[in-house]
């Protein structure tokens, strides 16, 4: 077992963790890290782990929302909560823009637009648009304060933002989640839990398809770095979205904002200055 490999992957975990709750892209951020931390392995593996790694951080919804997610109850009888069936019907529903087009369009649209240009665009476009929509929205009350007030409607149009971060790398899925969820006039507080209930399916389906794509003939020490991404991500993840929770009750997107856009001026100036010296990613 290369225990630097080992630790290299508990590093690219503890970076979905945060990333991909936070509004802050975890492609730009796994982009940045890959280049100075890059794991032994097969590119084949590579695009796999980056995507099953999401495993974990999907696991640390489940475990956090499982009241709010499994409409079973086994006490003393069994009975079905048709609240909790109707949301998942909804995010179903509000997945399903994402889902026809990523299995369609998987490959072509990761290389069309998987490179750092699109990646740093997105970065600073919806850091700008965070910061526009707070301040547009100080004051106002918000229409959408539980997540049963959600419509069919309303859920779709959330799919639409999901979509957009499926086709452009860079834009966060829960980022464009989230916005769309503010322009539709939801709390952050519902935009965030609807934000992380979307990721469930749509990660959880793109996970499996990578690896019926990668095939299960793992060679041992790709198991253990497979492993070690996905527990760390958990781990981590369960801290960021408690985090994210909490900070959203008192505070605005608007941080993030100015992340992103910082972020993708970094991003956009460290690959475009190896390209000009002749030395592209």
């Amino acid at each position: 077992m290369n225990w630097g490999e080992i630790f290299k992957a508990f590093l690219f975990g503890v970076v979905e963790g945060i990333t991909e709750w936070l509004p802050i892209s975890s492609t730009g951020h796994m982009i940045l890290l890959d280049e100075f931390v890059t794991l032994k392995m097969s590119e084949e593996f590579m695009e796999m782990f980056f995507v099953v790694i999401q495993l974990g951080a999907i696991l640390a919804v489940v475990w956090l929302y499982w009241k709010k997610l499994f409409p079973f109850s086994f006490k003393r009888e069994f009975h079905v909560k048709i609240s909790i069936l109707q949301m998942w019907f909804k995010i179903i529903f509000a997945c399903l823009p994402a889902a026809i087009v990523g299995l369609l369009f998987d490959d072509q649209l990761n290389a069309w637009f998987y490179n750092y240009q699109t990646v740093s665009i997105m970065l600073i476009l919806f850091g700008i648009l965070f910061i526009i929509i707070e301040n547009s929205n100080h004051g106002k009350r918000p229409q959408i304060t539980k997540l049963s007030q959600i419509t069919y409607k309303t859920a779709f149009l959330i799919g639409l933002f999901q979509l957009i971060a499926a086709v452009f790398p860079g834009t966060s899925r829960s980022g464009a989640t989230i916005i769309g969820g503010l322009l539709i006039g939801m709390s952050r507080t519902v935009a965030a839990e609807f934000t992380f209930f979307l990721a469930v399916p749509v990660m959880f389906g793109a996970s499996v398809l990578k690896l019926i794509k990668f095939g299960l003939a793992f060679e041992s020490d790709e198991i253990a770095v497979l492993l070690v991404g996905v527990i760390t991500s958990f781990v981590v993840s369960v801290i960021a979205i408690k985090f994210l929770m909490g900070y959203i009750k008192r505070n605005d997107f608007k941080p993030f904002g100015w992340y992103r856009i910082v972020l993708g001026i970094l991003v956009l100036g460290y690959f475009g200055i190896q390209t000009i010296f002749g030395t592209p990613a």
